[in-house]
């Protein structure tokens, strides 16, 4: 060969070796990003997550269903802000108690019973949403966001249904009233209220509300027009008497001893019971409602005989012993 054909081979020679390096530095340079892809993308989505409004949503555990979300920085309020509790308060308060349109998640207990064959007729267990938890729950979640779970407490009556048999066999306490039979509407209130809350068993701990056992008082359920006492005055209604039914349990449940959770008297003087004794009611307002704080289960019986309604607390011999 001759020298300009050496040179030019080496020439050529040179400049692909070269052109081999620039590609490998190329190479290595979309390696290195290719590798680092990941923890870009994941970097990026760490972003996009401060970026985005803390969401919390407020699920039933009961049916799994979302029945609120909160987004903190829509509601123009500092999740640091004494104004933002507030806020959420109200809304657990009326999530528990319901509004004049909404049920709220507390339900009253409606106590089991003892059937006329002597099987046992299953009420309805007590439901509580816990106010103060569930506020707690949704502050402790406004960083983050995330799930909150309603702290609902379902709590059922406390006796051992191997004993019910045996409550009826001694009477703790006992009180008797009287009206005139002869007024029909008035008497006729009476028993079917009486019959209501006869062979109830208030089992440990149970809390008692008079509306929720005896039910509406209304025509649909037998009862009739009669005398009854509104704002301080005498007025026809259905219903009337009923308040008789209910002072007399009070007077009978009260020798027992129990936790009294609501209250309340007529506006007028009446005369079944001794001044300061009676426990008005009225369905869908004022009720009477107690806890039986005794370590044993008791048993209501009520029946009329004539002009006279009688209630009984009764218990078995065992259970008497320990109240």
């Amino acid at each position: 060969m001759g020298k300009l054909h050496w040179n030019s081979l080496l020439m050529v020679v040179a400049i692909v070796v070269m052109l081999s390096g620039c590609m490998k530095v190329e190479a290595t340079k979309q390696e290195k990003e290719i590798g680092t892809l990941p923890h870009k993308v994941a970097q990026v989505e760490r972003d996009l997550e401060k970026a985005l409004p803390v969401v919390i949503d407020v699920v039933d555990p009961q049916t799994e269903e979302i029945v609120q979300s909160f987004i903190p920085w829509e509601m123009d309020l500092d999740i640091h802000d004494e104004a933002f509790k507030t806020e959420l308060e109200k809304w657990a308060k009326e999530l528990a108690r319901g509004t004049d349109s909404t049920t709220g998640y507390d339900q009253k207990m409606i106590q089991d019973r003892i059937g006329p064959d002597g099987q046992i007729i299953k009420g309805k267990p007590m439901v509580i949403l816990d106010e103060a938890e569930l506020v707690e729950r949704v502050l402790n979640a406004t960083q983050t966001g995330g799930t909150v779970e309603l702290p609902i407490e379902v709590k059922e009556s406390q006796y051992n249904p191997e004993e019910v048999a045996n409550l009826d066999e001694v009477v703790v306490a006992s009180y008797t009233t009287y009206f005139d039979s002869g007024v029909t509407g008035r008497a006729k209130n009476i028993e079917i209220s009486a019959s209501a809350i006869n062979n109830v068993i208030l089992g440990v701990g149970d809390h008692f509300s008079f509306n929720e056992v005896v039910g509406p008082r209304d025509q649909a359920n037998g009862y009739q027009k009669a005398m009854e006492i509104v704002n301080k005055e005498l007025v026809e209604g259905i219903g009337g008497g009923v308040c008789q039914t209910s002072s007399t349990l009070f007077n009978a449940i009260d020798q027992v001893g129990v936790e009294y959770l609501e209250w309340h008297h007529h506006s007028l003087s009446i005369g079944y019971v001794p001044a300061g004794r009676d426990a008005t009611v009225s369905y869908g307002g004022l009720d009477f409602r107690f806890k039986n704080k005794k370590e044993v289960p008791l048993l209501i019986k009520a029946y009329v005989k004539g002009g006279s309604l009688t209630v009984e607390i009764r218990t078995s011999k065992a259970n008497a012993e320990k109240l």
